[in-house]
């Protein structure tokens, strides 16, 4: 049963190494992802320890420097922020390690987190840039734009993470599909989070997140910040006129696989192919 509600905005708490947005297994009643965003000033330091997940930390803005295991990469992070639409760095790190993020500019960072202490995780890994694939898919009001940070086919054993940016008044995670069965190769379980950003400031997005059965349908207006968990059902996202749409979606599951069922209804606008990039290379 889930137990943090589906949707949680962003809280400026105050203070540096708070996260503005915060989600762990134990409060979102599932089993496998965790998720945390930070604002970091110049100087700042935010020192963790992965525990049984692997973890994925994300320079979506700023410059930073990531230690971890005796591994240092100094000065990574070449985008002022999502915007700029440029591939992020990302630093990789298994379970049971220590690491520390410190801030060179104004940094914004995301930490998620695959349980995964079960499996043979990748040693510490940069991805670069330069290592991530991207996409586009769709058409008319249901184009969009993707940046494969993490897909099946990557080094993580669970953790799979993708930035999607849809430009104003389209439409995104169209048509509407599901991934909350294990049926392989059919459709895969993964846990899902959204986390947002909105240019302007002060505009919003639509998101529906709903079942076959009507046990789960609610519409969430979400801004910069916030963060949805889909923990089962459809999940369709709507960028408002006027407004652009970011989303880093990071997902985890028994299975490193992006497999999914398209509402039935809904199938008759299906204009993409799934890409060859999601499928997994480890086993």
């Amino acid at each position: 049963m889930l137990v943090a509600p589906l949707l949680i905005r962003r809280v400026d708490r105050g203070g540096f190494a708070v996260p503005t947005v915060a989600v762990t297994p134990q409060v979102a009643g599932w089993t496998y992802l965790a998720f945390r965003a930070y604002h970091l000033e110049p100087g700042e330091t935010l020192a963790g320890q992965t525990g049984e997940f692997e973890t994925g930390l994300v320079v979506l803005g700023g410059t930073c420097t990531v230690e971890a295991e005796g591994t240092r990469f100094a000065s990574i992070g070449e985008r002022p922020d999502v915007w700029a639409k440029t591939p992020p760095y990302a630093v990789l790190v298994p379970p049971g390690v220590e690491y520390e993020v410190r801030a060179e500019s104004r940094l914004h960072l995301a930490v998620a987190g695959a349980l995964a202490a079960d499996l043979d995780p990748a040693p510490v890994t940069l991805i670069r840039p330069e290592d991530i694939h991207a996409e586009v898919r769709g058409e008319g009001r249901t184009y969009r734009y993707i940046q494969h940070i993490l897909p099946p086919s990557g080094a993580s054993a669970r953790l799979q993470l993708v930035e999607v940016y849809t430009p104003a008044g389209n439409w995104s995670s169209f048509p509407p599909h599901k991934h909350d069965t294990e049926d392989p190769p059919r459709e895969a379980y993964l846990e899902e989070t959204y986390y947002y950003q909105i240019t302007p400031e002060g505009g919003f997005a639509l998101q529906r997140v709903y079942t076959d059965d009507g046990s789960l349908d609610e519409v969430f207006a979400v801004h910069s910040g916030d963060l949805v968990l889909v923990p089962k059902g459809y999940h369709p996202v709507a960028a408002m006129p006027g407004y652009d749409c970011y989303y880093l979606n990071a997902m985890a599951g028994p299975a490193k696989e992006w497999n999914f069922t398209v509402d039935p209804r809904y199938r008759w606008l299906m204009n993409w192919q799934k890409p060859g990039i999601a499928q997994s290379s480890r086993t």
